[in-house]
């Protein structure tokens, strides 16, 4: 299906985590017209896979709610989501775009009452959760998910499976007819806030995140530290299921090395810090955490937070790049081999679980970005050479969500100043 939906005078965003969100409302609360474009089934991003935010520790629930409601209530804005861009043409104040629209197999009628996911029994990897557990295969993506509406997984569509989704959905929702679509839009500027993914740790041989089951990523233990994530807010092994006590942090996991990542991705250090106050909250004075770091880039308003984690007993930091990381086989434990640079002594140090931090990356995984994107070196966007198409939150910078949630202001604000100029042309 072909549609036109759009105008030189709308806004696209691409990406609907709190950058795009952000993008978003403050061009449509100013009046302007958005397409708000989400490739997931819900928006939020990485930021609704959060436990919680630095420096304060509170929740992401509180921010993602109040944008949501200003979403929901704005007509300026709409949201498409299991949307990509597949083609952008023309130039600044007038763009052809084609989007990508695929099937959710359930309607706008759906009214998130579950009964499709308590009648089916296959199950399929959690993406909520990183995959450290699975989901039914009729699911909502997570509580604040919006849209509010269930998706079907497409393994289960031509199956009885999928039949038995639609026989209990009560209000007809479940649509497994739904196919995929093509949608034509013209718009005069373009924000591209398509976010960050985390680097691929199994490319890190010498640390066996593909090897060891007690290595994991700092995303991954956000999640286990939420009780709304698999283990209901325990950190718990995946070896063995048995509490995590003695936990290392490994820093620069990927980043500031020229085999990876050239780049700082910022974020590392005070999630890391943040991470050992979930050890602290879940283990108390019996947690141990360890951080193993080059240097701690803990910067302006961070310096008090990164000394209330220097306080606390609980916590030790040993200056050092961790060379490799060694099993031991009679309890799952993962060995820490390396060099104090503070004393110059060799160390092989045994921890329950190791986490490591990992580095911001664009998220470019099916983006096909237009040849007139100008990016750096490490592929984030900067913007277009005609002016008319800017990158924002962490698709341009690694950035936490505070200064994200800044770019993306700034992005928006540049692309009203591009559809006023257009405004201002077709006029004369």
């Amino acid at each position: 299906m072909t549609a036109s939906i759009a105008t030189s005078q709308t806004i696209l965003v691409v990406g609907g985590g709190i950058s795009g969100m952000t993008a978003a409302l403050e061009a449509a609360e100013c009046g302007k017209q958005v397409i708000l474009a989400e490739k997931t089934p819900t928006l939020g991003g990485r930021t609704a896979q959060l436990y919680r935010y630095f420096p304060k520790m509170c929740h992401p629930t509180c921010g993602l709610e109040i944008n949501l409601k200003r979403i929901k209530g704005n007509p300026n804005v709409r949201v498409m989501a299991m949307t990509q861009v597949v083609e952008v043409t023309g130039s600044r104040g007038n763009y052809a775009v084609t989007l990508k629209v695929s099937p959710r197999y359930v309607t706008e009628n759906c009214t998130a009452c579950g009964k499709c996911g308590e009648a089916v029994t296959a199950e399929v990897p959690d993406a909520f959760n990183y995959g450290l557990g699975k989901v039914k295969a009729a699911y909502l993506p997570h509580a604040m998910a919006y849209p509010q509406r269930y998706v079907l997984d497409p393994s289960i569509v031509a199956t009885p499976e999928g039949e038995k989704a639609k026989a209990a959905c009560p209000v007809g929702a479940v649509d497994l007819g739904m196919s995929e679509e093509t949608v034509e839009i013209n718009v005069g500027a373009i924000v591209w806030a398509t976010g960050w993914r985390p680097y691929d740790a199994a490319k890190i041989q010498p640390y066996g995140y593909d090897r060891f089951a007690n290595v994991i990523t700092s995303v991954e233990f956000e999640r286990l530290a939420d009780p709304h994530g698999p283990t209901g807010g325990k950190l718990l092994r995946p070896s063995d299921g048995k509490e995590a006590k003695n936990i290392a942090f490994i820093q620069c996991a990927g980043s500031r090395d020229e085999n990876h990542l050239r780049h700082c991705s910022r974020i590392c250090c005070m999630a890391s810090l943040k991470q050992t106050q979930y050890v602290r909250e879940a283990c108390g004075d019996e947690g141990k955490s360890t951080i193993y770091y080059i240097d701690i880039r803990a910067i302006d308003r961070f310096e008090d937070f990164y000394q209330k984690v220097q306080a606390d007993p609980t916590v030790s930091f040993v200056k050092s790049k961790v060379a490799r990381i060694a099993l031991n086989e009679a309890n799952d434990n993962p060995i820490l081999h390396g060099v104090d640079t503070e004393g110059y002594h060799r160390y092989a140090t045994e921890h329950d679980l190791v986490v490591l931090a990992v580095g911001m990356e664009p998220e470019v995984t099916g983006v096909r970005l237009p040849d007139d994107i100008i990016v750096d070196s490490s592929l984030f966007i900067e913007g277009s050479k005609d002016g008319g198409m800017f990158g924002a939150g962490a698709a341009s910078s690694p950035l936490d969500v505070n200064r994200a949630v800044q770019s993306a202001t700034a992005a928006s604000l540049r692309a009203i100043q591009v559809i006023h100029k257009t405004a201002s042309t077709e006029a004369a």
